[in-house]
């Protein structure tokens, strides 16, 4: 039974727009420092998500999920006139969703998912701008426990959010692989990666891997700089690097990543993601670690 509603959760969650998760709860910490620059950014991030079945077999069942993100920004280069710090250090996203996962055929599940966050820098009341809301369909063919030499997991799917323009659904295709004893890949946006476990009991691994993070916060106070309006404030950065693991329990894990960024993009926009001003786009060293129980 655990098993089955741990499986629906990660099925749900796996569509997220940030990452191809199959975290049930998670605590961890982010930190840039900026290469040939005094910026940094740091962030915090807590994340829950509770299953409820709606039948004895667990074939039918509603997930509902809560995220709280603070990103802190450090910014000590010189900035063009009407670019106010103090009204970007602090960011915050706060999100709610609620999902329907139903089993289709023996290895076949579908959901959908729909949800709203806050994405702001909360300088006053809430405003408009600060709300995004999202809606998800996803289908899974997961063949993981299926009597195979090689399991394996599809996820296909679509995204759909209201951030300032991008009025599109966003594709989603995730393939899992387990092709050895001791070795997995995924190959997936916005996560491809190769795991190594370093003992036949899975207690530790290594991971190489390519991925994209990014944040975005819609500015209260909007700013003038150089006659040009910015409304929010963005980063999109792709990377590449190692990362640790060690497991407590099959479940339970410390994870630590290093990494250096491929592509850098830290900016403040208007509402048709237009620049208004590039604030680092060098390419810069990253780091992450935390706890999370996974499925």
């Amino acid at each position: 039974m655990i098993k089955k509603l741990i499986f629906s959760i990660t099925v749900l969650f796996a569509l997220s727009a940030q990452a191809q998760s199959t975290d049930i709860a998670r605590v961890e910490y982010m930190h840039i420092p900026f290469s040939n620059s005094d910026n940094a950014v740091g962030r915090f991030r807590a994340l829950l998500q509770v299953p409820i079945p709606l039948d004895k077999d667990l074939n039918k069942i509603i997930v509902a999920g809560f995220e709280y993100r603070n990103v802190n920004i450090d910014i000590k280069d010189a900035v063009p006139a009407g670019f106010n710090i103090q009204d970007v250090s602090s960011l915050h996203r706060i999100s709610g969703y609620v999902g329907y996962v139903w089993k289709a055929k023996e290895n076949w599940r579908f959901g959908v998912k729909a949800g709203a966050r806050i994405n702001s820098n909360l300088a006053g009341s809430l405003v408009s701008d600060d709300w995004i809301y999202t809606a998800s369909v996803y289908a899974i063919n997961d063949m993981k426990d299926a009597s195979t030499t090689k399991p394996y997991r599809w996820i296909f799917g679509l995204d759909y959010s209201t951030t300032p323009g991008r009025n599109f659904p966003l594709p989603l295709v995730n393939y899992y692989r387990e092709f050895h004893p001791n070795w997995t890949y995924t190959l997936g946006v916005p996560k491809t990666n190769i795991r190594h476990y370093l003992n036949d009991d899975h207690k530790d691994a290594l991971q190489a891997f390519v991925t994209l993070d990014n944040f975005f916060a819609n500015i209260q106070n909007n700013m003038t700089i150089n006659d040009q309006t910015a409304e929010n404030i963005s980063m999109t950065i792709i990377l590449g690097g190692l990362g640790y693991e060690h497991f407590f329990t099959k479940h339970l894990l410390y994870y630590a990543y290093a990494t250096h960024s491929i592509n850098n993009d830290f900016r403040l926009r208007n509402n048709n993601r237009d620049d208004i001003y590039t604030i680092n786009s060098d390419n810069t060293f990253y780091f992450r670690t935390g706890v999370k129980f996974k499925f």
